[in-house]
């Protein structure tokens, strides 16, 4: 078993100094099951003048995953749901055939600081449901299963393991667990699921003897592997079973890049939907290649 692939991840700036660390999609991996895009922001300090609100914006093809350590975060969709996203609790947005959200300050800390830390998932949903009815689903953390023994803590965030199964429903087999580890506490992931991802977020870990430095995805061969730590360590886990390779681009993601064509010009045309109460809008970047261009997206 051990480690199969490692990725470090690259910092982006999505404007107005804040920065995430993306680990999904890379150049030496797309995915690992259905998640195509993994970002870890924070913690960053938020302050009053701070302008990290991420205005209207569309999805296709997919289903976001909003899961927080600290802060707080208001999600508002063209569904007219309103949602304030806390620590704990897990965020299914269901995309499908187009959804329209925007992720902002709650109005309560206008004028608080405070720190948002937390890990944003988009999974690629299976071909069959790609055009599904969007929807949104808030899970609280209080219903969030948790495995606990000496040393260990385990949150069944999606999925099933350990003999706990999240209340969460998914469109294919997947898994998300939130995972701590005291000093020299061990877990044993075993093959859970076809490909499983590990991702230290404040320390080193081993897995089967092989270190892996905090804030590096591994994969794991084989789907499983034992996981030690000789410090106190949080650490995320995610997989399921593989998809076919996706076309992605902006915000988009699908089998077809003719869908995805479709969609950059209906958010253009602003015909994707609305959200109740909002004006602004984060405009179509440069258009994505033609569909009859074999290269992906």
């Amino acid at each position: 078993m051990g480690i199969q692939t490692s990725l470090e991840g690259q910092a982006k700036d999505l404007g107005d100094g804040f920065t995430v660390r993306r680990l999904l999609p890379s150049a030496r991996r797309q995915a690992i099951g259905p998640f195509v895009f993994f970002d870890h922001f924070g913690p960053v300090d938020v302050e009053p003048a701070s302008r990290h609100d991420v205005r209207p914006h569309p999805h296709i093809g997919l289903a976001t995953v909003t899961y927080l350590f600290d802060g707080a975060i208001m999600h508002r969709d063209s569904l007219g749901v309103v949602q304030r996203i806390e620590p704990g609790a897990i965020n299914w947005m269901t995309a499908g055939r187009g959804i329209v959200h925007s992720e902002r300050r709650p109005e309560d800390l206008a004028t608080q600081r405070y720190v948002n830390h937390g890990i944003q998932l988009w999974a690629a949903l299976p071909r069959e449901f790609e055009e599904t009815e969007p929807s949104f689903t808030h899970t609280p953390a209080a219903e969030v299963p948790v495995l606990r023994r000496p040393g260990v803590e385990v949150r069944v965030l999606i999925g099933e393991a350990f003999g706990l199964k999240s209340p969460v429903k998914t469109f294919s087999k997947m898994l998300y667990l939130d995972v701590r580890l005291e000093a020299g506490a061990q877990i044993e992931l075993a093959e859970l699921v076809e490909e499983v991802g590990v991702y230290p977020l404040d320390g080193d870990v081993s897995i089967d003897g092989e270190v892996l430095p905090a804030r590096t995805l591994a994969l794991l061969a084989n789907g499983g592997g034992t996981i030690r730590s000789e410090s106190s360590v949080r650490l995320m886990v995610i997989g399921g079973d593989a998809v076919e390779r996706r076309f992605m681009w902006w915000n988009f993601v699908s089998s077809s890049k003719a869908r995805i064509e479709q969609a950059a010009s209906e958010w253009e045309a602003d015909t994707m939907g609305q959200i109740p109460g909002e004006t602004e809008r984060i405009p179509l970047p440069v258009r994505p290649v033609r569909s009859g261009d074999d290269a992906p997206l």
